[in-house]
């Protein structure tokens, strides 16, 4: 059941980026709270898994690749539609492509996706509860606010004019917000594998 949650969660998606790419502003506007309820579905395949004794080394891979295919497919769309610079969809994809990688070296050694972390920072930072809930909380709001602002504009002409760039600037705050997140998340990883004595042999 956990995995026909995340499998739903990876169709859904694809309603949300075919939704942002209509041209009547209503629909596109109807793309932010399908995003809401991917995202909602994340917290809900785990909690399935754990209460029906689902728990499986591939539902974890499963659902970590649905996490990594959202938050790239929706950076793709978002620069593709020109919402945001496409430099952060690269840094996006890049980081995780990199993070990605390391994690399944070490995984070939029998080392799970957080288990891997070494170092007390690098544990709170990439595998505590806390940077990871703010982490995935912070991408939602980026990703669903750049979707109901959006159609703005021509929902409501009056409300830009006055608002637009402080909405913009809100914008670009979530972004910035996002992009440190990626990178404090994604450098204690490299790092930390990098310096590893399996390395070094």
């Amino acid at each position: 059941m956990a995995n026909l949650i995340t499998a739903g969660r990876l169709a859904l998606l694809f309603v949300v980026v075919a939704l942002a790419y209509r041209e009547t502003a209503a629909w596109r506007l109807a793309a932010a709270p399908l995003l809401i309820l991917t995202f909602a579905l994340d917290g809900v395949d785990g909690w399935v898994a754990r209460r029906r004794g689902e728990v499986s080394l591939f539902g974890a891979a499963f659902d970590i690749a649905a996490d990594r295919i959202v938050e790239n497919v929706l950076w793709v769309a978002l620069a593709d539609l020109d919402l945001v610079p496409v430099w952060v969809a690269f840094v996006f994809l890049t980081r995780s492509f990199l993070v990605d990688s390391m994690r399944a070296h070490a995984a070939a050694r029998g080392e799970t996706a957080f288990g891997m972390m070494r170092t007390r920072l690098g544990r709170f930072l990439v595998a505590g509860r806390l940077m990871r809930v703010v982490y995935a909380t912070t991408k939602a709001a980026v990703f669903c606010w750049i979707l109901l602002l959006e159609p703005a504009s021509e929902l409501s002409p009056g409300l830009w004019i006055r608002w637009g760039p402080t909405l913009q600037t809100v914008t670009a705050a979530l972004t910035g917000a996002a992009l440190f997140l990626c990178l404090a998340r994604g450098l204690p990883v490299l790092a930390e594998l990098a310096f590893a004595p399996e390395a070094q042999a």
